[in-house]
């Protein structure tokens, strides 16, 4: 018989280590000699939007150059062979703290290197403390990355830096909610304007008859309520910058003819002034609707399409962007732990319920549920605290599992099936015959995963 020091051992097995390494509030990377990444924990999720799956057995390279962090590391550890701290940029905005540590073998050759990475937002006095220097030399365009893993939108930030330094007029189109907004912005950033203002100006929002006097402004005393003083319209506001007209396909036909002349002249007249202005500006435009279905029944002006449609972008929906989940997901919760002064984290078993959930509503809806579950969940956000409309769409899905565990993936199951059919019928006999069980189970089940919640 095993004393119980040899036991110990025994069971800390190396799938054990492996899964308590995934519990590190730090980062831990490790790469081989010829820097082949052999291993990272879960972190890795939350700091750059990439599956632990994804990531082991392909090289370091791959994912710097493609600009999942900045600066890289390991030119200074393969060169000097010792200890290098220094700060780093993630694409998904973490800022990290990262120190690379390189063992040799007896040849004093690398055999690995191994990261460690904390997010410097929550160990502030340590990096004050640091005895190494950090380096912070951060590319510019870096820092105004938009976040994605998918490579249709990789295709159109490419193309995005293409177009951002001329002044052509944009029409970005696609469904609500997938970031035509950001897009607009991450233009205006990359541009010649980027010092420069930056309007955004939702025409749908705005009732039509006050929409004229934003866009074009309008002199004193032009009409009943206007101010004494006069006013200054957005595009004048927008001198020298870009001003983003989103749902262009809301104006109303006259508007739209005035907004035609800006486009072409790049001169407007306020309301009641008989002198017109000049002003320096880009537009992009921005609609979920088929303007070109709007032309042809003459509720868009052909020319104003025409006009706007100089260069186009369309947006897919996150439902076509899966990659883009998980890091949008940690993104928004960083986002939102941080506004709410919390620390909550997301089980994986959540993460892989979001993952296979169609987004009707696209990264808005994302985002606004990462805020919904940081103010309601406990510390670790999990299945349960999923809207019902969510769980709802995804229960039928054949290859979900919840857990690696079958024991809790079933238990996860029957809670989530329970709990729903009690809320609908009330009853044990309607939860009986809704899951085809017996009724005295399906009072028990009531008592186990329903009124013990009360």
């Amino acid at each position: 018989m095993p004393d119980k020091e040899e036991q110990t051992k025994m069971d800390l097995s190396l799938e054990s280590l492996l899964r308590i390494l995934d519990y590190s509030s730090d980062e831990i990377y490790v790469l081989d000699g010829e820097t082949r990444i052999v291993y990272v924990n879960r972190n890795c999720e939350k700091h750059y939007g990439v599956k632990k799956d994804d990531v082991v057995g392909r090289y370091n390279d791959d994912f710097f150059n493609e600009g999942y962090w900045t600066p890289s590391a390991v030119p200074l550890v393969s060169e000097k062979k010792i200890p290098v701290s220094m700060r780093q940029q993630t694409n998904i905005g973490a800022e990290l703290l990262t120190r690379a540590f390189p063992i040799l073998n007896n040849q004093n050759e690398i055999e690995y290197i191994v990261f460690t990475a904390t997010e410097i937002k929550d160990f502030t006095r340590l990096i004050k403390s640091e005895e190494q220097p950090l380096h912070s030399e951060l590319n510019e365009d870096f820092t105004n990355t938009f976040i994605t893993n998918n490579k249709k939108m990789r295709k159109i930030l490419s193309f995005c830096k293409k177009v951002a330094p001329t002044d052509s007029t944009v029409l970005v189109h696609g469904q609500s909610g997938t970031g035509k907004g950001v897009i607009a912005y991450h233009l205006h950033k990359l541009s010649k304007r980027k010092n420069g203002p930056f309007l955004n100006v939702n025409c749908a929002a705005i009732p039509e008859e006050l929409l004229e006097s934003e866009l074009f402004g309008y002199t004193a005393g032009s009409f009943t309520g206007a101010k004494k003083e006069g006013k200054i319209g957005l595009f004048e506001a927008a001198d020298n910058g870009t001003i983003f007209l989103d749902e262009i396909g809301e104006l109303a036909l006259p508007l739209q003819a005035k907004v035609l002349q800006v486009i072409q002249d790049k001169k407007f007249i306020p309301i009641g002034s008989n002198e017109s202005k000049s002003v320096d500006i880009r537009i992009i435009a921005a609609t979920n609707q088929d303007l070109l279905k709007m032309v042809e029944n003459k509720t868009f002006r052909e020319d104003l399409y025409y006009r706007l449609n100089v260069i186009d972008i369309y947006m897919p929906p996150l439902a076509e962007r899966k990659e883009d989940i998980v890091p949008l997901t940690y993104s928004f919760l960083s986002k939102f732990n941080e506004k709410y002064n919390s620390n909550k984290i997301i089980s994986e078993d959540c993460l892989h319920v979001l993952c296979h959930y169609s987004w009707p509503g696209n990264v808005r809806q994302l985002e606004n549920l990462m805020e919904r579950l940081v103010i309601t969940s406990e510390a670790v956000i999990e299945v349960d605290d999923l809207p019902e409309v969510i769980l709802e769409k995804v229960k039928d899905i054949p290859e979900l599992v919840y857990s690696n565990s079958l024991e809790k993936a079933l238990d996860s199951v029957t809670s989530t099936m329970v709990k729903r059919s009690y809320q609908k019928f009330g009853s044990s006999r309607g939860v009986a015959t809704d899951l085809q069980i017996s009724q005295s189970k399906a009072s028990r089940l009531i008592r186990e995963y329903c009124q013990s919640d009360e």
